[in-house]
């Protein structure tokens, strides 16, 4: 989780972390009991806990855990118990936050992101026999519950969660890993397919390791981010100008650049091979910070599932909104209802009760999708859905965008000049870091001039047109240098004119977007240089989506080479780590997307007939 900068620490952190006291938005405060635990560990390390029990039970009940890094005090701070928790808490449960190892309250050692064969640990400890021996301890010491445990969490205690159910505990018996950041080098906090996400990796390796008791909030201070991270020509300057570049997180990324065991045995999908627990893996469509994590653990989880164990829940929120907000709209999209209340109360409450109190007929879908575009919630009993059409989205001479391939002799290419010292911003300019939880809802036509982007599109649209899960594209290009970064992005292009909602006129809206760096083309687990002057294929995962192109618009197709400074730039010259790259290294070097019958770029999209 990326966290913000200067004037908006406290706001920000207290509604994306939902921790402090005064902004946890008590519901019911004064009809819990808070308790403070200190909860041993099998290696006798003390685990720092609060529960907060019901007043008025008048039979035992359940617990719901959650584990955080977070500060539990914080979280459950003078009896109060946050709105992510308002639904569940009708049906009655005792709430305990837990604090990893390390982390506020905890004794033992914080690591980051600990790995279950953490060889620092000589008993063997970790995430999950933590949560184990936590369970254990809970339902033999905790008055009044029923011996039933379920985890939740979103984000890195969504990571957590699904960790509790590896070697599970008996007592538990269901888990909601919600955003969780499954695979920080593949597609969550830290990396990209390969390309570094250097505002996320420096502020909140600063943030969570400077202080390993608590948080520490770097300091940025140029009004316009931007500005800030151009003025440092290599990451190494950047981190050593910041005073990040001996804390471990920061140490691992220069050490481990590549996708290689380190970060497989950190990755979910690579630890959670089958379902132990009943799970509801929740995701958001336009998660700045996890996006692929819910949907690499569902696809994981769901090949080993013989019981209908697993089940997801996608829809139209940005990173936690469904437990923090009404989900109505995100940035300029209103959405015709309040899409996480209704998550929170007709979703994720009967899950919970259902395993944990037995309450309902545990009958649940495989998937329930919101399909943006139509603005309505849909189940299916399969995900991604099975009656699809794949087509291919073909980038054309001329800057079209066609279902058509490229016809003989069609012009050949598309070139520009990608320069690092004049990167593209992946939000417009200038960046204080208030926009962070919806620029990925930003109008695009704000790079639509830049020569270093590219632009394909298609003609208007003469029927509704609705994709349904794995969006993924093949660019056939080439370089001039022995390295390149591939942006590609999906984009809704509204009408000129919508009269229900002027503002909306000439919208180019992300549907799908991310990055790949080119180094990795052979392979994510080995660099290797990129032939200059061949045609290379590039293969950019742009994940999920369901969504509805409506009649009238046109559908877009955007590739360039720098995101900045969420992104750290190419060098664009070969070197072995791009961590210890030096500034001579940077170069402007020209690239060029091919769009030829024996090349032909494209987005594989996977399309629902009309009303299926």
């Amino acid at each position: 989780m990326r966290l913000p900068s200067n004037r908006r620490r406290a706001a920000l952190l207290c509604a994306a972390l939902a921790f402090a006291p005064a902004c946890a938005a008590a519901q019911g405060g004064a009809g819990y009991s808070r308790r403070e635990l200190s909860i041993p560990m099998r290696d006798g390390v003390h685990l720092f806990a609060v529960a907060l029990v019901p007043k008025a039970a008048t039979a035992p009940l359940p617990i719901i855990l959650v584990r955080t890094p977070y500060s539990a005090a914080g979280l459950f701070g003078d009896a109060g118990l946050p709105l992510a928790y308002r639904e569940l808490a009708r049906d009655g449960y005792i709430f305990v936050a837990e604090d990893i190892r390390g982390r506020f309250g905890s004794d033992g050692e914080f690591v980051m992101l600990r790995a279950p064969n953490d060889p620092r640990s000589p008993k063997g400890v970790n995430e999950s026999t933590d949560a184990w021996d936590t369970i254990d301890w809970l339902v033999k010491h905790l008055p009044n519950n029923n011996g039933r445990v379920g985890a939740v969490g979103t984000s890195y205690p969504g990571w957590l969660a699904a960790l509790a159910a590896v070697g599970a505990h008996p007592a538990l018996k269901a888990v909601s890993p919600q955003a969780p950041m499954s695979d920080t080098w593949l597609g969550d906090d830290f990396f990209h397919q390969g390309a570094f996400r250097q505002t996320q990796g420096l502020e909140f390796a600063a943030f969570m390791e400077r202080d390993p008791k608590g948080f520490s909030f770097m300091t940025i201070p140029d009004y316009d981010h931007f500005d800030f991270y151009l003025r440092f020509p290599t990451l190494d300057s950047l981190a050593r100008a910041a005073g990040v570049s001996r804390l471990p997180t920061w140490m691992n990324f220069v050490a481990h650049p590549a996708r290689d065991a380190f970060w497989q045995q950190r990755a979910l999908q690579d630890i959670i091979t089958r379902p132990e627990v009943p799970t509801l893996v929740v995701g958001g469509w336009w998660d700045q910070e996890d996006i692929f994590g819910p949907q690499a653990a569902y696809r994981t989880l769901e090949r080993a599932d013989t019981g209908r164990f697993t089940h997801i829940v996608l829809g139209p929120w940005y990173h936690g909104g469904w437990e923090r907000s009404a989900g109505d709209s995100l940035g300029p999209l209103a959405f015709g209802s309040r899409t996480a209340e209704w998550f929170r109360d007709q979703v994720e409450r009967p899950w919970f009760a259902w395993y944990l109190h037995g309450k309902g007929d545990g009958r649940f879908p495989e998937a329930w999708a919101f399909e943006t575009g139509a603005n309505q919630w849909r189940t299916f009993d399969s995900w991604p859905p099975r009656n699809t059409v794949e087509r291919k989205l073909y980038l054309r001479e001329g800057g079209r965008l066609s279902f058509e391939p490229p016809p003989a002799g069609a012009a050949g290419f598309d070139a520009w000049i990608s320069d690092p010292a004049h990167p593209v911003p992946y939000a417009p300019r200038p960046d204080d870091g208030n926009g962070w939880r919806t620029w990925l809802e930003r109008d695009q036509r704000f790079v639509d001039d830049r020569p270093d982007v590219r632009t394909w599109e298609s003609a208007p649209l003469t029927e509704d047109l609705t994709i349904a899960g794995d969006v993924t594209a093949r660019l056939f290009a080439s370089t001039t240098g022995t390295d390149a970064d591939w942006v590609v992005k999906l984009i809704d292009v509204y009408p000129d004119s919508v009269a229900e909602n002027p503002e909306m006129g000439g919208y180019e809206l992300m549907v799908n977007a991310d990055i790949m760096r080119g180094r990795y083309w052979q392979g994510f687990d080995k660099a290797t240089p990129v032939p200059a002057g061949a045609v290379t294929s590039f293969t950019v995962d742009l994940h999920q989506q369901l969504y509805r192109f409506r009649k009238g618009h046109r559908l877009m197709v955007q590739v360039q080479s720098t995101w900045f400074p969420l992104y750290d730039r190419n060098p664009q010259t070969f070197v072995p780590n791009i961590f210890q790259a030096r500034a001579a290294d940077y170069r402007a070097q020209e690239h060029r997307v091919w769009h030829t019958p024996a090349h032909p770029s494209h987005i594989a999209v996977s399309t629902l007939a009309p009303g299926g």
